[in-house]
């Protein structure tokens, strides 16, 4: 049976044990399953994913305990809040989450979930990332489902509405949750904002009042802060190069991004799930036009992410860094200051014509938070 969404769509259970004959068989399994199951041999892990036969199972066997290991290995303590906002609107949210790293944002968002009892969500994968087929496989088994990016005005505006379809058929037909960045493309510079594009992507699929629309899908956005930024010196170098020239990026480069970012330590890492956005508060902007609405509506958002960053040392670290100030000093002590600061080197091993500018956006990366709690307490007082 053909289904309209067969091209963004995740696999139904009855593609799942396929797709585990097809993991099992590929060239890195052998790397996979030491990594994921350390205290089994690779025929035993072998064995135990080819007994998935349906998502939940893939989900319970494989993707909890692959990210027991990234806990156990990179994170030093996972903490989260705010799950009692999570039984609103029957428990099923269009999450809207600030996005630091390319897989772990939502692996670990709906990690969380799972393991306090509730269902997980569909999961955005963009297409950019769907170029392996071992990628595509566990992607597919794990309720991910693609997000087209690029094309001509006109192909964008219908891969948008497509997504936009598909968003609310999971949520108000299958009625199940989803996960999806708040803008095109990882927060590299510490600044995390929702793009009112997203917003205006969200009401495409409806045509009737623009709050019902936006209300229909009971947003949640989800907030996470990591102690030391995922992938922290590969984004720096990144907005380096883009300073010159539009940045490209290289072969692979998406993936070695996904593997650094599992691999390297970060940490402490917190997740906020914050209050969901109410019909009141949508209700009070429906004399706004189309543009004010969308950007209200992701205000409403940001306010709630930035509100709910946690800040850890390093930030405060970087931000007296940065402005060559002791202001801060209070919330870190030396051995602190001296670990970031002898990380912060590793930036020697990038040659460039101007490092004083390299290291000047590595500490943005981490002062920029501060910066955005400093706007806040000012306005607040304001």
């Amino acid at each position: 049976m053909t289904d309209r969404f067969d091209d963004i769509r995740p696999y139904y259970d009855a593609e799942i044990p396929a797709a585990m004959h097809r993991i099992a068989q590929c060239e890195a399994f052998s790397l996979l399953a030491s990594f994921v199951f350390p205290n089994k041999s690779v025929d035993e892990a072998k064995s135990l994913l080819l007994s998935c036969s349906t998502i939940k199972e893939f989900q319970q066997r494989i993707m909890v305990p692959a990210n027991e290991q990234i806990i156990a290995r990179s994170i030093s303590a996972l903490t989260y809040s705010g799950l009692e906002n999570v039984g609103n609107h029957g428990g099923v949210h269009l999450y809207v989450a600030n996005h630091r790293d390319i897989m772990l944002d939502a692996s670990l968002s709906l990690y969380i979930l799972t393991k306090n009892g509730y269902e997980s969500g569909h999961i955005t994968f963009g297409a950019n990332l769907m170029s392996h087929p071992t990628v595509i496989d566990v992607g597919k088994s794990n309720k991910m489902f693609r997000v087209e990016r690029g094309g001509n005005q006109r192909d964008f505006y219908m891969s948008s509405h497509h997504l936009s379809d598909y968003i609310r058929h999971v949520i108000t037909v299958v009625n199940e949750s989803v996960w999806i960045a708040q803008r095109n493309g990882r927060t590299k510079d510490g600044i995390d904002a929702t793009d009112q594009g997203i917003i205006k992507m969200f009401g495409l699929s409806y045509n009737g009042d623009k709050i019902n629309g936006i209300n229909e899908l009971s947003i949640l956005p989800i907030c996470v802060s990591y102690e030391w930024e995922p992938c922290d010196m590969l984004k720096a170098m990144e907005l380096y190069s883009s300073r010159h020239e539009r940045y490209v990026k290289k072969p692979g480069e998406d993936l070695n991004s996904i593997l650094t970012g599992i691999l390297q330590p970060k940490g402490r890492v917190h997740f906020v799930f914050c209050e969901p956005i109410k019909q009141e508060e949508l209700s009070s902007l429906s004399d706004l036009t189309a543009t004010d609405f969308h950007r209200a509506v992701a205000s409403l958002i940001d306010h709630r992410i930035w509100t709910n960053y946690r800040l850890y040392p390093n930030n405060y670290i970087a931000h007296d860094l940065l402005f060559g100030q002791q202001r801060y000093a209070h919330y870190y002590t030396p051995d602190q200051k001296a670990k970031f600061v002898d990380k912060m080197s590793r930036l020697q091993q990038f040659d460039v014509e101007r490092p004083e500018v390299l290291q000047d956006i590595y500490l943005g990366i981490y002062a920029n938070p501060v910066t955005k709690s400093e706007d806040r307490q000012a306005a607040y007082s304001g």
